[in-house]
């Protein structure tokens, strides 16, 4: 498939999973603008491609999101597809869990995909063509223990995609939302030794606890979510629309 004259925007696509969207898109032809909040990742990723472009911003800050996008715009064009790929992971358990962890958690992994979507909706929507994607999580299917401000904050994710889908209806603009299991990235790497920090297990028996429920016995690669995100993007998925689409080799 080609994406050429395409203006994709990846937010967190300065390492992980945004990354590996960004180039997917990028070989696809698309120009791909990868926001993050960090400078010196989202160069080492642009470095990878000429396509791809980059531009700082927080995805909770509104005025700043507003303001990259509008830089994107002046490198790249109108945007025709988002993938809101930015967000994070607290582990607490409930009973401890403060005001301000839940609150992080909100805005970081909802807010943040608000914020994204609607500062580029106008663009697709006067096109007559758009992709809004969001990167949320099996967290967004099901409950996980000790991480229910992070689970909470995707299912809203998923129940936005939902509703949106139904509002855009005949517009030409599609929103659907990638729910992986675990991923094999640096953030597996970390919750992997934070288990083995709180409960003394040996990196095996995490890796374990992690991958137990996934019927393939594996970890999700961050390959998988860019071909899948790409396919969003493709004529034959136009009809895809308001999925919350599991990628967990069957758990859910």
């Amino acid at each position: 498939m080609t994406l050429s004259e395409r203006h994709v925007l990846v937010t967190g696509g300065g390492t992980g999973v945004g990354a590996a969207i960004a180039e997917a898109m990028a070989h696809a032809g698309a120009k791909v603008t990868i926001l993050g909040r960090r400078e010196e990742p989202l160069r080492e990723v642009a470095k990878q491609h000429k396509f791809i472009g980059w531009a700082t911003c927080d995805v909770t800050d509104r005025s700043a999101v507003d303001q990259a996008v509008s830089q994107a715009r002046g490198l790249n064009g109108p945007v025709d597809v988002v993938v809101a790929n930015a967000g994070a992971a607290d582990s607490v358990p409930f009973s401890k869990m403060t005001g301000e962890q839940l609150d992080k958690m909100m805005s970081v992994n909802l807010t943040g995909v608000v914020n994204i979507w609607q500062a580029a909706l106008g663009d697709m929507q006067n096109a007559g063509w758009g992709r809004l994607i969001a990167v949320a999580s099996t967290a967004g299917l099901k409950g996980y223990p000790y991480v229910s401000a992070y689970c909470a904050a995707k299912h809203a994710v998923v129940g936005l995609t939902k509703s949106l889908a139904i509002e855009l209806g005949d517009s030409g603009v599609t929103a659907n939302a990638i729910c992986p299991g675990f991923i094999e990235t640096p953030l597996l790497e970390r919750s992997i030794e934070n288990i083995i920090e709180k409960t003394g297990m040996s990196e095996e028996k995490a890796r374990e606890s992690l991958i137990r429920d996934n019927p393939q016995k594996r970890f999700i690669q961050p390959d998988e979510v860019a071909q899948t995100a790409l396919w969003l993007c493709s004529e034959g998925a136009a009809g895809i629309n308001g999925h919350a689409l599991s990628m967990s080799g069957g758990e859910i």
